[in-house]
């Protein structure tokens, strides 16, 4: 269960770990104040044209510049693609299939799909035994969470399913892929800034394409806030941490946030909506947890030195 060497997860990438779930956890709840206004494709171009208003004028004030060289393009349209444009449309479309439980139970292949990517394309991100127990508890953990009921559908929409698997696969190659650039040193600010400048290109014209928004009602003051909820602290904020979590604890380790998601939505819906916790939630935030203490190995560590020195 030894961590490779290099990739730390400290007391304050937990933290910083535990926020990113945080504020992706309420995007579940931005996007059930904008979607009954604006199309889920409109909602997803809004979401990272907005990210990249805000993120220019951060980044030319800050004296930075985002990297314009031929194959630092070509990789920050790769990230774009896969990071944002790509697995936002994918999920979005899926989920007006399926269920939101099922969803998220299929975007929690994520770290599977990473820790294999992450054992082929670095070499200091090897699978070990303690990281595929680890997972493996993750992924229990959400589907016990959530429930084993959401599983019932597996099969029924399958080319929706596949969608939303597809877009998994996605988020694990480009937290690998990204690695590339936090190795290169460029700062964390242009890369966000690329990444979503790249998105917004990419989605604005099939926005305009499919959704027509010139023919659409003008959304409401609720649905522009569900907006700039989306565009600010899901996205602008998150992806800063993002990348910082990435560039100290590598891809495997960041993309545990994907089992942390459902934790924080169902906490966030107990504390602000005043939904109750059943006994499934407990034992489903317990597997998750014995799922991350695994795959950080700090925790084994410890134990086994205690023991060897009892």
């Amino acid at each position: 269960m030894d961590r490779p060497p290099g990739l730390t997860m400290t007391p304050l990438t937990w933290a910083m770990l535990v926020t990113l779930a945080l504020l992706w956890g309420c995007t579940f709840f931005f996007n059930a104040i904008a979607l009954p206004d604006i199309p889920p494709l409109s909602l997803i171009a809004l979401r990272v044209g907005g990210a990249t208003l805000v993120m220019w004028p951060i980044l030319l004030m800050r004296g930075l510049a985002v990297p314009a060289d031929r194959g630092s393009l070509g990789g920050l349209l790769i990230m774009g693609a896969l990071n944002n444009a790509l697995p936002f449309a994918l999920i979005a479309w899926g989920q007006l299939s399926i269920a939101g439980g099922l969803a998220a139970v299929l975007i929690a292949m994520t770290p599977i799909f990473t820790v294999v990517a992450a054992h082929l394309m670095t070499d200091d991100e090897r699978i070990t035994p303690g990281r595929l127990a680890g997972v493996a508890a993750g992924l229990v953990g959400v589907v016990v969470l959530i429930g084993p009921a959401a599983l019932r559908e597996l099969g029924a929409d399958l080319v929706a399913q596949l969608a939303v698997l597809a877009a998994a696969v996605s988020y694990a190659y480009s937290g690998v892929y990204a690695r590339r650039f936090t190795r290169r040193g460029v700062p964390l600010l242009a890369i966000a800034t690329g990444q979503f400048t790249v998105a917004t290109l990419i989605l604005a014209p099939l926005a305009l394409i499919v959704d027509r928004p010139w023919t659409l009602d003008m959304p409401g003051l609720a649905a522009w806030s569900g907006v700039a909820g989306l565009a600010l602290s899901s996205t602008v904020i998150a992806y800063m941490l993002y990348f910082r979590i990435l560039a100290t604890a590598g891809a495997t380790n960041l993309l545990l946030v994907n089992f942390l998601v459902p934790v924080s939505a169902i906490l966030l819906g107990s504390l602000v909506l005043g939904e109750v916790l059943e006994a499934k939630h407990f034992a489903g935030m317990a597997l998750i947890g014995l799922g991350l203490s695994c795959i950080d190995g700090a925790l084994w560590r410890r134990l086994r030195r205690a023991v060897r020195d009892f």
